[in-house]
């Protein structure tokens, strides 16, 4: 049995997983799927100073109060930058990192360095009467949609799911100074449906610990657990059961 730790990224809630979840339960796997402060149950607390180092502290709290082992640590999107810093805190108790569709720092970078586009909203944010804040992005024309969603049905249910995003969780930079987290395998999984602006760095063809890389794909848009959540969900339980396979 493992244990699946889901991080939600910006603008979402730990909702956002619902599809996903069922399926790695019914395979035996122990799932939790906390909303990040802000977000979700805890949209009350939401604030100016809400950062990245936030949901750090979230995510190893909750690691530390059920005494989690073993995880395998998915972080989607933003929560590129959540999961690597708690895998910085904690590596011994992360067995596998997974970046799903996710930005992918190196010490030291914020949001902005690692997906430059970020900047624009957060520009944009500054000249509204709410500079602290960003609201959720627009709907897009088919094949991009909301967040990669295009179902009208789950275009509402999704509506419902989305909050602000404090600008400080966009602007703190990552915490990557921790040898050990070099030996923590991790898979990359990739949503080919983007729209232009958006920039995906090259994963290097080796790990960190010195494993080839291991990249998947799935044919679908950025919120890949809403619109394919049992081909993702497979994917997740590869990840657990070859943490080190190409």
């Amino acid at each position: 049995m493992s244990t699946f730790l889901l991080v939600h990224g910006a603008w979402h809630s730990g909702r956002c997983w619902e599809r996903v979840v069922p399926f790695l339960e019914s395979a035996g796997h122990r799932v939790f799927a906390p909303s990040l402060t802000g977000y979700g149950d805890k949209a009350h607390l939401l604030g100016p100073e809400v950062g990245l180092d936030t949901h750090v502290e979230d995510v190893v709290k909750l690691i530390h109060e059920e005494d989690l082992t073993e995880v395998v640590l998915v972080g989607h999107s933003y929560a590129g930058l959540v999961v690597s810093s708690v895998a910085n805190e904690v590596p011994e108790r992360i067995a596998h990192l997974v970046y799903l569709d996710a930005m992918v720092p190196e010490h030291g970078e914020s949001a902005v360095d690692v997906q430059p586009m970020t900047q624009n909203l957060i520009d944009s944010a500054a000249r509204s009467a709410t500079s602290w804040r960003i609201p959720p992005l627009p709907e897009m024309p088919p094949p991009y949609g909301l967040f990669g969603v295009t179902d009208t049905a789950d275009i509402v249910w999704l509506r419902t799911v989305l909050s602000d995003q404090p600008v400080r969780c966009l602007q703190q930079p990552v915490r990557l100074d921790n040898p050990a987290v070099e030996s923590v395998p991790r898979t990359h999984i990739h949503c080919v449906t983007k729209p232009e602006g958006i920039v995906r760095r090259p994963v290097p063809t080796t790990q960190p610990n010195g494993s080839p890389a291991r990249v998947r794909e799935l044919p679908t848009g950025h919120d890949c657990m809403i619109t394919m959540p049992a081909a993702l969900s497979e994917l997740l339980l590869e990840s657990a059961r070859g943490g080190t396979e190409a």
